[in-house]
């Protein structure tokens, strides 16, 4: 039978707890869980039969739930779901030639928890709120376009730097935004991966790392930024282990 690997665990913190947490846990279809180690480092596994493996939302989640479980005890590495191997000895050997990647992981996210935060909001009514907001555009050389040029021409072009103006009164906005966010997480340490604008209602998509010990900071350092922009709603998630923070190309 083959290996499949749920995480890369840190042991430097409890020699032999790993093992003492996996009695008794059962992971992917109900198979019980055990170790392979090198030094301070293990990966935990269950043996499967390939063809048992079915990419569906129960399996998936239940794939999760082990490295939620292991998390709330260790410093881990997540795996892909279906990351597999033909033994425990093929793993001990991917864990001797990758050792030093997994260990710099593995101290990059000491301690830390991943959060999500997703900003949005109803695009066209924002628009309309920072549009009622702003002075009039004074005369320059983005004005509209007037005089004796030829009408078509001209309302093209009206179009065009108006739509220019719109979208650059919104991402400006966005950025402002997120230059608050940014500085709340500097000030609390935290590893950040921010994407601005990935759909007209998602103003900010980001993930980022953060000392566990902040997390009640963060609570309500974001209450307070949903009560100063009540037009936009800011979903927070997590804690989650360090999906996103996982930066190892397998040797």
């Amino acid at each position: 039978m083959e290996q499949i690997i749920y995480a890369i665990v840190s042991e430097k913190r409890g020699p032999g707890k790993l093992a003492a947490c996996l009695d008794g846990m059962k992971g992917f279809a109900g198979a019980d869980l055990f170790a392979v180690n090198v030094d301070e480092i293990s990966t935990v596994v269950s043996e499967i039969e390939r063809a048992d493996l079915i990419t569906d939302k129960a399996n998936a989640i239940a794939f999760a739930g082990v490295i939620a479980s292991l998390a709330e005890h260790f410093t881990l590495l997540p795996m892909r779901f279906g990351s597999m191997l033909d033994s425990p000895d093929a793993i001990r050997k991917m864990l001797e030639r990758n050792y030093p990647e997994f260990q710099n992981n593995l101290q990059q996210v000491e301690n830390k928890n991943e959060f999500g935060l997703k900003v949005i909001c109803d695009s066209e009514k924002l628009m309309t709120e920072l549009l009622a907001k702003s002075e009039e555009v004074s005369h320059t050389s983005q004005q509209p376009i007037t005089g004796n040029k030829d009408s078509v021409f001209r309302e093209y072009v009206n179009r065009k730097l108006k739509a220019h103006r719109r979208e650059e009164m919104l991402l400006n906005y966005v950025d402002k935004i997120i230059a608050e966010f940014t500085g709340l997480l500097i000030q609390n340490n935290a590893v950040k991966k921010v994407k601005k604008m990935t759909s007209t209602s998602t103003l900010i998509d980001a993930v980022f790392l953060l000392e566990k010990d902040k997390k009640d900071e963060l609570v309500m350092a974001i209450k307070d930024m949903q009560i100063k922009y009540p037009g936009l709603n800011f979903i927070l998630t997590g804690p989650w282990p360090p999906y996103n923070f996982v930066d190892v190309t397998l040797k």
